[in-house]
């Protein structure tokens, strides 16, 4: 399925700095790993919009920011993932975003190749 270059190009610039990370095709779109763990992405499932891995423990406080609701796949729902609505995102800070998902993800052990 497509997605936006255009998001996509936002989030490598936001990760530009960033060592480790790599980027796959899921869930529709094209995310990026860190450390082999999902960070975050752009998926075109559903519309174009931001994807973040954010952990269960963390999940009401990203869904009560604008523009975040649950992940869905096939009538499941994804724990600790969220959809961002692309302006939602920017507007409040994308660089925020994959900070807050960074947190969870960081803390995980890394996957070995």
């Amino acid at each position: 399925m497509a997605f936006s270059d255009v998001l996509a190009e936002r989030m490598r610039d936001v990760l530009a700095d960033r060592a480790n990370i790599e980027e796959r095709r899921m869930f529709g779109g094209l995310c990026f790993l860190l450390g082999g763990n999902m960070l975050c992405g752009v998926s075109g499932s559903g519309g174009d919009r931001f994807i973040f891995r954010v952990g269960k423990a963390a999940e009401a406080e990203a869904l009560a920011r604008p523009g975040a609701s649950p992940v869905e796949f096939g009538g499941r729902r994804m724990g600790g993932i969220i959809w961002v609505e692309p302006d939602a995102a920017i507007e409040t800070g994308l660089e925020d975003w994959v900070a807050f998902a960074e947190r969870f993800v960081g803390a995980l052990p890394a996957k070995e190749k």
